[in-house]
């Protein structure tokens, strides 16, 4: 692939960019930038090459099976200005925003731009054809462009008009197509997690998460190349009913019984579940919370966290590990009562400074980083869908294939 760093002759070039700019916004106000801050090191790479830069992301949803007023009200709440000007203050000089993701506005503040200059062009899901890669505005915003970088590793698994309709159109018209610093940084460390060396190994997955059904093909695709596989949160459950434990109220897919029992035989001990579990009497309003064995959760209780047996054989499998991934807290994180199992796992990578440990983003991204151990990890990915897709599909994704 090419990188950011390979692009030749785009002094005073315009530069299409796909960033993941979807931030969380409430009222008009950005609560966390991280986002913005991820793709700040490839915009100054190609404003100090005197490129022309024009962002495109997508920010939140807009469901177009809605009214119209509804569809608007959407639009309104979604819409990407804030993100132009925290930009501005994070780049330290004016970015132009363009309101609207087609037409002649558009096309006048792309002609507008010098050398150096940033636009951030609005809300790529503004338009109904984004998600299904419509052609029509796909062609439209591949016409605005001299060359494309992707660095949305959020959206690289997602095949849309901004994140493969555009390269294709330059790809194949010979235009130079590229990867941005933060999609190369993803893409070097899950392919790490994907062709795995004997120097990585023991390697070790912890998945986390509320379904089973959410994790099969992932689970699938680690078994083929992980030493040992750690599962915790909700999706344990669906494994210790299939086989023969009491769950109480714990959620369980019981769809998923036969395919999780399957699963753990197959794997022939390499699957590790928990051995006991914080439940409670209750998912908020709990009254009463206690340590029992996971396969006898009494009636009217939940799991809600591993227990302290499991914090401490799973934390005993980490530190032998040269390589990790982990995706999916282990317990219902945002309450404080819960929070122990997902930090045991924190402290065991942290007792590991010399493997290669990488987090999969998503929810465990967010409790790392709640509790201050972002820094403990090698690598922090900032897309738990894509990481996940990526691991699944031996290093395959969409938005990234179409650059190669």
């Amino acid at each position: 692939m090419l990188t950011v760093d390979d692009l030749k002759n785009i002094r005073g070039r315009k530069v299409l960019v796909r960033v993941d700019f979807n931030v969380p916004i409430k009222e008009g106000v950005i609560r966390d930038d991280n986002r913005i801050v991820a793709a700040l090191p490839t915009i100054q790479k190609l404003i100090s090459k005197n490129a022309k830069v024009i962002l495109f992301s997508h920010l939140g949803k807009v469901s177009y099976k809605l009214s119209e007023e509804e569809i608007e009200a959407a639009k309104k709440k979604n819409d990407l200005a804030p993100v132009a000007v925290r930009l501005g203050e994070l780049l330290g000089k004016e970015v132009a925003f363009c309101p609207v993701t087609r037409g002649e506005e558009l096309t006048n503040a792309v002609a507008a731009l010098k050398m150096g200059d940033v636009l951030l062009v609005q809300n790529t899901r503004y338009e109904k054809g984004e998600e299904k890669n419509d052609p029509e505005i796909a062609s439209i915003w591949a016409s605005l462009g001299d060359a494309y970088v992707m660095d949305a590793f959020g959206s690289a698994h997602r095949a849309h008009a901004s994140t493969y309709g555009v390269p294709s159109i330059l790809k194949e018209a010979g235009k130079q197509v590229a990867v941005g610093y933060l999609v190369e940084k993803e893409v070097s460390a899950l392919t790490r997690c994907v062709d795995v060396a004997e120097s990585d190994r023991p390697y070790v997955a912890i998945l986390g998460g509320f379904k089973v059904s959410d994790k099969i093909k992932v689970i699938d695709s680690l078994l083929k190349k992980c030493d040992k596989i750690l599962i915790g949160g909700a999706m344990a459950y669906t494994f210790v009913k299939a086989l023969g434990g009491q769950t109480g109220n714990s959620p369980v897919e019981d769809d998923q019984l036969e395919y999780a029992r399957n699963c753990y035989e197959s794997a022939k001990g390499r699957i590790l579940l928990p051995v006991d579990s914080v439940v409670a009497n209750g998912f908020e309003d709990w009254t009463e919370k206690k340590v029992c064995k996971s396969k006898k959760i009494p009636e009217g209780f939940q799991g809600l966290d591993v227990g302290p047996k499991t914090m401490k054989k799973y934390a005993k499998e980490i530190k032998k590990a040269k390589m990790v991934f982990w995706n999916g807290p282990l317990g219902v994180f945002e309450q404080e009562a819960f929070q122990a199992g997902t930090k045991a796992v924190c402290e065991a990578v942290k007792a590991i400074p010399n493997s290669f440990t990488v987090c999969g983003g998503g929810d465990s991204a967010a409790a790392i980083k709640e509790f201050g151990y972002a820094d403990s990890f090698s690598h922090v990915s900032t897309g738990g869908g894509a990481s996940l897709e990526m691991i699944e599909n031996d290093g395959h994704l969409p938005g990234i294939d179409i650059i190669r």
